[in-house]
């Protein structure tokens, strides 16, 4: 399992005192006034930091690190993401999943089939559409509804899917 999860991305400045413009990648921006430590990683470097603030503009979070108190020593950050540690992850209710803890389960049918592995989950609004990869074939998307997704088992490493008609037509 991954033990430290994306919270957001650094898209850019924000003004001469160190504060950067967060693209959130978490269901709750909210979340980001309970964060105390995170880990700054970019392409080069991972850094483990405080947050000293935090603030919201339109869709971004604005956040100002411990130390970083001018805008020479953020430049660098842009693109970097922001990761936590699992522990400081929201709690998730029942039958709620991490999106990385599910990448790389096999996908199987209910007679035990296996048709492929899960590459990817689009976020629609409605519900969830996982991405199965299937070798020779093209991807198979599957709605995270029960009436498809019947079971996910993390410690087994598989999703076990009914096909509903037509789905593999798709």
């Amino acid at each position: 399992m991954v033990e430290q999860f994306r919270v957001g991305v650094i898209t850019g400045t924000h003004g001469l005192k160190g504060e950067v413009k967060v693209l959130p990648t978490t269901d709750d921006p909210e979340r980001f006034l309970d964060l105390e430590e995170v880990v700054i990683s970019g392409r080069k470097d991972r850094v483990e930091t405080r947050i000293r603030s935090v603030r919201f503009f339109k869709k971004y979070v604005l956040v100002c690190f411990e130390g970083m108190d001018r805008i020479e020593d953020v430049q660098h950050l842009k693109g970097a993401e922001i990761l936590i540690d699992r522990e400081d992850a929201l709690p998730l209710e029942e039958g709620e999943y991490f999106i990385p803890d599910l990448i790389g389960l096999k996908v199987r049918t209910l007679e035990g089939e296996e048709i492929g592995t899960l590459t990817d989950v689009l976020e629609t609004g409605a519900n969830d559409v996982f991405v199965v990869s299937r070798e020779g074939d093209k991807d198979l998307l599957l709605p995270r509804i029960d009436q498809c997704v019947r079971k996910i088992d993390l410690e087994g490493g598989f999703v076990e899917v009914f096909l509903m008609p037509g789905l593999t037509d798709l």
